[in-house]
């Protein structure tokens, strides 16, 4: 990485900390600041800047997470580089407990003889009691996290230091997409051959209404399966060619919100249009699977488009 490339990586990492509509401000200013200070350094020590003097300014510029926290309504919760990342873990985490005891409550039977208002009441209170109440174990649980994680940078400042990171790198590696491709390709030969996994669990003996279970209808292989399976089968290619690369670029993330956004709706027509397995026990299990797999593809999605930050006036797009 350059010094330019290490700036970029610096100022991302602070303005994706900020709400969305300050962060191209906060980058500008950002960038201005970092540049005449490092040129000022460059000149001081008669050559021109590098990436280990850009690492070095940066790390006395402060954290990006302190940065960040100077551009924001400070809060006095734990430490105030961490306030806003409590807040937002305490609600998320809360509203989710609150709404998994909230569905688990009005999912029971109404028993005969009791009047709706009656059992509505019952069951809120036995939520409040049982779900509300003792959910407040969540933000103490955090409390204790985020002040154990202020005392150790404080007592090992060096555990905390900023390294600079390609935005087009790959999670993980080379290393972590061949594993992902040979899973993609298990998961594919499992989901043309469901029954696979009988024959591998039971030697061929399982029952018969198992392997009915794990059959699909002549409906969904006629309509649906042919243009699910491409969508899926496209993914193999594609990853390939990312892993080679061995980087992302703007052009391969923008084909993968494609692929994405396309097998979402083909998993949707799934859904609404037939039954999928030939039993209605595997049926509502394998589309509550795919319900499942399209709420999560589409939320990473929409995290992913909104954790952007408009990159320098100057900077060329690679391919």
């Amino acid at each position: 990485m350059n010094a330019n490339e290490v700036i970029e990586s610096y100022v991302s990492d602070v303005a994706l900390q900020l709400p969305r509509k300050q962060r191209n401000d906060v980058a500008y200013e950002l960038r201005a600041l970092i540049g005449e200070g490092l040129q000022d350094r460059a000149e001081a020590a008669g050559r021109e800047p590098d990436s280990a003097m850009a690492i070095a300014f940066l790390r006395e510029f402060g954290r990006p997470d302190e940065v960040a926290a100077r551009y924001r309504p400070n809060l006095s919760i734990i430490d105030p580089a961490d306030a806003h990342a409590f807040l937002r873990a305490s609600v998320i985490g809360l509203l989710i407990i609150w709404g998994l005891g909230l569905w688990s409550s009005l999912s029971q039977p109404i028993d005969p003889g009791v009047s709706l208002l009656s059992a509505f009441g019952h069951r809120w209170g036995y939520w409040w009691g049982s779900v509300f109440v003792p959910s407040l174990w969540w933000p103490g649980m955090l409390v204790t996290g985020y002040a154990l994680a202020a005392w150790i940078r404080r007592r090992w400042p060096q555990t905390a230091q900023w390294e600079p990171r390609s935005g087009d790198r790959i999670q993980g590696g080379r290393a972590a997409m061949v594993l992902a491709l040979v899973g993609m390709a298990c998961g594919l030969y499992i989901l043309t051959q469901p029954t696979v996994v009988l024959d591998l669990a039971f030697g061929g003996r399982a029952a018969p209404v198992a392997y009915q279970a794990l059959t699909y209808t002549d409906t969904f292989l006629q309509r649906q399966a042919p243009w699910m399976f491409a969508l899926l089968l496209l993914n193999l290619p594609f990853y390939a060619t990312v892993m080679i690369r061995g980087r992302w670029s703007p052009a391969l993330r923008r084909i993968e919100t494609v692929f994405v956004l396309l097998t979402c709706a083909a998993m949707l027509w799934v859904i609404v249009d037939g039954p999928v397995m030939m039993t209605p026990t595997s049926d509502r299990t394998a589309k509550a699977l795919m319900a499942l797999i399209v709420a999560f593809s589409l939320l990473t999605t929409a995290l992913l488009a909104l954790r952007k930050v408009k990159p320098a006036p100057d900077r060329v797009e690679r391919a």
